[in-house]
């Protein structure tokens, strides 16, 4: 039977559902199975695809991800737009706990990730300059306005492999390359969609201050309980700020 979606979500750590009204659909792409069943829900006249990228229990770490078969998958279904809500530590104070960044760049750390679809015989050199797409970070950042939700426009995410948290020293680094908030999974999930044709909007959302701020001994190293807290605080938030998105888009 054919399958067909309008738009894609991908749940980061605390979403691994839209909603409990849903269709689940197996997929098989050639780079293996995505990380989930898809589950296609109607929102309004739009149909969307979702997809946990952990799996719906959280079995799956960050440098484990088969993100081209998640990304090929969404592809396949016919998805005009991809939504990649995360969770992530700030490295700068303004950018607290409970906060929301739509990104607008990313450093890659990992290492070890498969990471393009242009594999040989078909060798191509893709400009990433500017990962995600600038409409929808407007309509993203109107969203969560609307919300109420206190949103930063643009930011520099900086990718680790994980599952550990940075060191202090890790930190300070990230924070003098440039880096706004560490996150473990926007590599390379966000140039993926890039080489599919995919308008990708990364909303982050901040559960922490990673390994403390320097010059702020009060403000201590996450912890994995620190993060799971602050998802529970902030879950309808992630969901409001989604669903008002894909009511704003036009696909």
């Amino acid at each position: 039977m054919y399958y067909s979606a309008d738009i894609g979500v991908i749940g980061g750590s605390g979403l691994y559902e839209l909603s409990a009204d849903v269709k689940k659909i197996d997929l098989d792409t050639p780079y293996g199975k995505p990380s989930e069943q898809i589950s296609l829900v109607k929102v309004g006249e739009k149909t969307v695809a979702f997809l946990p990228r952990h799996g719906k229990d959280h079995t799956i770490n960050p440098s484990e991800i088969n993100y081209r078969a998640n990304i090929y998958a969404l592809k396949s279904l016919g998805v005009k737009a991809i939504i990649s809500p995360c969770c992530v530590g700030s490295l700068k104070f303004e950018m607290k706990p409970g906060d929301f960044v739509v990104t607008d760049q990313f450093i890659n750390m990992t290492s070890g990730r498969k990471d393009t679809f242009f594999e040989k015989p078909r060798v191509t050199h893709l400009s990433s300059a500017h990962p995600y797409d600038q409409n929808l970070r407007v309509l993203a950042l109107e969203s969560g306005r609307e919300c109420g939700i206190t949103v930063h426009d643009g930011g520099t995410v900086i990718i680790i492999n994980g599952p550990r948290f940075s060191t202090v020293a890790e930190s300070r680094m990230f924070a003098i390359m440039g880096a706004d908030v560490v996150n473990m999974t926007q590599y390379p999930e966000g140039y993926l969609c890039m080489e599919q044709e995919i308008p990708v909007v990364n909303i982050a959302l901040v559960t922490d201050y990673d390994s403390g701020l320097e010059g702020q001994p009060d403000i201590l190293p996450v912890t994995n309980e620190e993060v799971l807290l602050c998802l529970q605080k902030n879950a309808g938030k992630v969901k409001a700020l989604i669903f008002k998105l894909i009511d704003k888009l036009e696909v």
